[in-house]
């Protein structure tokens, strides 16, 4: 499903390379046809506003939208279970399931990581991919429900990705619960928060969590494949 490798792109720290590919990640899109026309149109018109837009411009739009504060992570379980230890757990979890078929992860990010998540998915047959997706789309739309209320372009990414699987039973009361949210306390009180925080997860892996937040450097999803069978069927997150 090159589609959802298309999705993953789109939601990563906008680079150069990712704006000279625009013109080819529309293509693929049209070509499998996989979205209704118009979360389509709506992915379209992003992207011809990400080709068109200094790219200086759209990193600083990024940072700004998604690495200051939760409450637009991009960090799965974050969402599920803050900085709790169970967190840690989920993501020593997802990782084995990686693991059971055949990928290592390449990059320095975490394993909960949407982009990541979704490029992983790219790569399993597709009902395999979907079903992945649909344990994981109540957080998905929860975050898509919270970009709409800020007018932000990025929701085309996550009404997307509700398109291909479809949206929560509960969407309403999510989408109710994004409207009456007030400010992201961890904007508000970002220092206090995180002075007091001290825990760390999968201690095991060196730099894992590198480049989320402070002085960012490029860390495009990246997956390096391992030799040997892939045994299992994907879990539920």
């Amino acid at each position: 499903m090159k589609t959802l490798k298309v999705l993953s792109a789109l939601l990563c720290y906008p680079q150069a390379d990712m704006q000279a590919a625009l013109d080819e990640m529309a293509e693929i899109l049209n070509r499998e046809k996989l979205l209704p026309e118009r979360e389509q149109r709506a992915l379209q018109a992003f992207m011809s506003r990400l080709e068109r837009t200094d790219l200086m411009k759209l990193q600083e739009r990024y940072v700004a939208t998604f690495d200051r504060g939760r409450a637009l992570s991009l960090h799965l379980f974050e969402h599920v279970h803050g900085q709790s230890r169970d967190r840690g757990q989920a993501m020593v979890n997802l990782l084995e399931i990686y693991r059971q078929h055949g990928f290592e992860l390449g990059t320095r990010e975490l394993p909960d990581y949407i982009p990541l998540f979704l490029e992983y998915l790219a790569q399993r047959p597709m009902g395999e991919a979907l079903d992945m997706l649909a344990d994981a789309m109540h957080v998905m739309a929860l975050i898509g429900a919270r970009l709409a209320e800020r007018n932000s372009d990025y929701r085309a990414v996550f009404d997307a990705l509700a398109a291909l699987v479809g949206e929560p039973a509960d969407i309403e009361d999510i989408r109710r619960q994004a409207a009456t949210e007030g400010p992201d306390q961890t904007v508000v009180n970002m220092d206090k928060i995180w002075e007091e925080e001290a825990v760390t997860f999968l201690a095991n892996q060196e730099g894992c969590s590198a480049g989320r937040t402070g002085s960012r450097e490029a860390q495009p999803v990246r997956w390096a494949s391992r030799p040997g069978p892939m045994p299992q069927p994907a879990r539920s997150l």
